[in-house]
Order: C-alpha cells, then structure tokens, then sequence
C-alpha cells in the first residue's frame, strides 16, 4: 500500500501512468483511510461497490496503454452534484433518499476522464451555510486543531466536508460549489486549494440550485496544479445549462510556474476591513513582498462598492433560493408529510424537511420579492451589483489580478457563531465580490496564525482568466514553501 499523505493529484497520476502502483491499490488505501476518519463527517454517503468496479477497470485500460486524462484517480463528489443511481441530498432531510436517474455534466466529465468515486461530501443545507453546521447529517469538523486546544473547529461551508476530504488526506481530489465563497472559505480554514471558475465556465446542471445567477463550480486540492489539472476536465460548454460559455478551455496546467514578472498585482484598500486579524494581514504583507520578488508591479487600487457587496448578496441569493426551492413540496420532489388536506401537506413537508437556516432564507428571499419591496430591495440590489461589477472591471483596466485575504479571521469553534445569523454572514465579506461580478478567484494557503491554523490569500482574475490566477497561484506556493499536513487526531491510536 502507498502513502496518499505523501501524493498530490498530479503525482498520483504520474504514478499510475508509469505503473508504479495500481488504481485498486490506491482505491483501496483511500476507503481505509474513509472508515478510520468517520469522526471527521467528511461523507454523507461512501461508494466502495462502485470504487471499486471503477478502479479495475482503469487499472484494465492502464494495462491497455488505453488510459483516459485522469485514469484511475479516487474523487470525492459534493452531495449537491447529482449522481446517477447514487443517494444525492443536498445536506437536507427534505432529500435524504433521493437517488437521482441521471448524472450531472461535470461528473459525467470526470467519469469519462478515467476518475474514481469515493463518496459524496457533506455539506451545508442546500449551500446555505459557512461552517457546514446546518447539513441535516451533522457538521463536518475541521482537521486541524489549535496548538494546545482539542475544541472542535468549523471547515468552513458550504463545501465543508469537501475540503475536509482533501485536508483529510481522504481523497485525491474532490469538487465543490461556490455562491458567496463557498469554495474559498472552507479551502483557506483547512490549508487546501480552493478554485472558483468564471460564471458560464463550468456547466450547472445536475448541479442542485441555490441561486441560479451566482453558484458556480470548481475543484478543491492540495496543491495549485492539482486544481489547474480538476478545472480542465471539469469545465466546458454544455447545450443543457443556459448559462454555459462557448469557449474553449485552456491547458491550464502548462500556466504552472511561468514567469510572472511584469504582472500587475492591484491590492484593494477597501479589503482591509474592521476586523481582519493580525496574522491575516501580516500574512497578505507577505503575500505581496513574495510576489514584488519575483517581478511583480504591485498597484494599490480602489473598489469603491465592496462594502455594498454582502448586504446586495443577501437580498440577491435569498430571492432566488426561495424561487429555487419552490420545487421541494412533497409532490415533485422531496420527503412528504402526508396529510388530508392538500395545503397542510405542502406546509407540513416543507416545514419538516426544511432547516433552520433554508426556512429563514426562503423567507428573506420571497419577502424581498413581494409586490411593495420588490423596487425597494431586490431591484436596488441589483443595480448595486452592478457598480460591484463595474469596479472589477474598472480595476483590470490597470492590473492583471487582485490579492486580497480570503477570510477576516482563521477557523473558529463548532457552535461558537451558529446561533448569531448575521455575525456568520460576515465570514464571507471578502469573498462575495467575486460571486456578484463572475469572476474566476482562487484560495490558496499561505501560513499559519499563531494559534497554528491555516491562512490563505485569494487572487482574483478576469472573466476567464484563470491561466493567470494559476501561473501567479503557484508562485505565491513556491515563495511560501512546504505547506503542513494536521496531525491525524482523529485515528485512534
């Protein structure tokens, strides 16, 4: 058996392909660390049936030299992908035993790529959440620790148990959706790499909706060019989502390493809010004296509408969540409460199979859409996206990337800000930007605070232009050097 703490994506595949070991092996080793690692919640559902029959047939088309672009390679899939023939329940009691007859267009992709299912990931509510604390199946619970602390830390949401899974060493490689930053939070409170694509670059169908014009897809990894290797094969245009690009996608793994002298980076003072901790800022100070040397012109820059951003998100993505999940009533879809009467049946279920934090945003979101508000707060929400939109584009007049932190503070405790709403929501102030204006932007870790918990800083890039965020990503890894696995707690001795 190999070691799979010691492999990343890209030298897993290096290693199958040169048959140094085989894809059941590795399977194998994978679905053992999954069972020994149950105290983590990182799984609502573990496929070892399926990973197994995959596994044997990439090692049977290895053998062939008839291998696919990521043969044999174990995944781990965000429970809001659909997957065929395979319980997919969005972290909701509402869809517990959904088992959807199709499957969604990005693991359609993987599987045709050679790729391996490990499970699905645990995740909040419908995305709807920053710590994982609102799946219906139990929090996920971060891998890393304070020094000198055994409290139980968040790993961040909606794609907790996606990043756990890779933080976790318990998958190659998994996927995850991001809305408000659910990719990147989660990425930097472990020390994983968190990549959200362009709106349009990934393809959402299949995908089981939040907010239809924000929610986008991308790869969670260990390292920079593991995700630059998952977005290839992920990303594409697909006829069946509306919202899909027709452009092709790059090589992204030959932007690894490329020389980034001359790169403009532009620094946003409006990113340096009340609140953001020590260690993050000196941590951003560093983010940027690594990129001076190594060539880059470093421009200070103005985003004048960021703080209009978390306010415009949390009437925008409301209003379509309560429209989104319309559908789950009992009769299309989801758990039914039966009942004699048609009404109380449809309240019933939605009340029982509905959480805390979904009811609540259902609320927000059909409030804000009523005749009598729908001028006052949806539409001026609207428009205030787009002078948010209009800043980026303004600013990538003048630079190439944007570096900010990713998060204002490091991981915090379980239970410590689940019952405060409103002080949850301001775990995603430096990420929502990016969802308002489509915008590709990616986590990467970059230290430890004092406390020894992961840090990570975030690029920012054009429409599509994730090369650079790649080529400028991993250089911000190489200044940083080797980056630390958590002590595996969780293994009982």
């Amino acid at each position: 058996m190999i070691d799979i703490k010691n492999l990343n994506l890209k030298q897993i595949r290096d290693g199958l392909q040169n048959k140094s070991f085989k894809a059941i092996e590795l399977t194998e080793t994978y679905l053992n660390e999954i069972d020994k690692a149950k105290a983590l919640n990182a799984f609502i559902t573990v496929t070892p049936d399926k990973a197994i029959s995959m596994a044997k047939e990439s090692d049977n088309r290895i053998s062939k030299n008839e291998s696919r672009n990521l043969e044999g390679i174990p995944l781990s899939i965000k429970d809001l992908y659909c997957t065929k023939n395979v319980r997919t329940t969005a972290g909701s009691k509402i869809l517990k035993n959904f088992i959807p007859t199709y499957e969604s267009t990005i693991t359609n992709n993987l599987w045709s790529d050679g790729c391996v299912m490990l499970g699905k990931l645990n995740n909040d509510e419908f995305a709807m959440g920053s710590s994982n604390e609102t799946s219906y199946f139990g929090p996920s619970i971060n891998p890393w620790k304070r020094k000198n602390d055994d409290m139980p830390l968040v790993p961040g949401g909606s794609s907790g148990g996606s990043a756990v899974a890779v933080s976790g060493s318990l998958s190659a490689a998994t996927t995850a959706t991001d809305t408000g930053g659910s990719i990147r939070q989660p990425a930097s409170f472990t020390g994983t790499v968190g990549m959200k694509a362009t709106y349009g670059r990934c393809s959402r169908w299949g995908v089981v909706a939040f907010a239809s014009s924000l929610d986008q897809a991308g790869p969670i990894t260990k390292t920079v060019v593991d995700s630059a290797i998952m977005l290839k094969s992920m990303a594409g245009y697909d006829v069946k989502d509306s919202t899909s690009i027709d452009l092709s996608v790059p090589d992204y793994e030959t932007n690894i390493n490329k020389n980034i002298k001359g790169k403009r980076i532009g620094i946003p003072g409006e990113y340096k809010i009340k609140g953001l901790d020590a260690d993050i800022e000196k941590n951003w100070e560093d983010g940027i004296s690594w990129l001076k040397s190594e060539g880059a012109e470093i421009i200070d820059i103005s985003l004048p509408h960021t703080k209009y951003a978390l306010p415009a998100y949390y009437i925008i993505a409301p209003a379509e969540a309560s429209s989104n999940l319309a559908r789950y009533d009992g009769v299309r879809y989801g758990e039914r409460v039966h009942r004699k009467d048609l009404d109380e049946m449809y309240s019933d279920s939605r009340s029982d199979g509905f959480g805390e934090e979904v009811r609540r945003r259902i609320l927000m979101g059909t409030y804000v859409l009523s005749a009598g508000y729908y001028d006052a707060y949806y539409l001026k929400a609207q428009k205030t996206r787009k002078l948010i939109s209009n800043d980026f584009d303004n600013a990538f007049n003048t630079v190439d990337a944007i570096m900010t932190p990713t998060t204002p503070t490091t991981a915090f405790n379980i239970g410590k800000k689940f019952d405060d709403p409103v002080t949850m929501y301001l775990n995603d102030m430096l990420t929502v930007p990016v969802n308002m204006a489509g915008l590709p932007a990616i986590s990467i870790p970059s230290g430890l605070d004092k406390d020894g918990l992961p840090m990570g800083l975030q690029l920012i890039g054009k429409r599509f232009g994730e090369d650079d965020l790649f080529s400028i990503g991993s250089v911000i890894e190489d200044c940083r050097g080797t980056f630390p696995n958590p002590a595996q707690w969780w293994i009982e001795k």
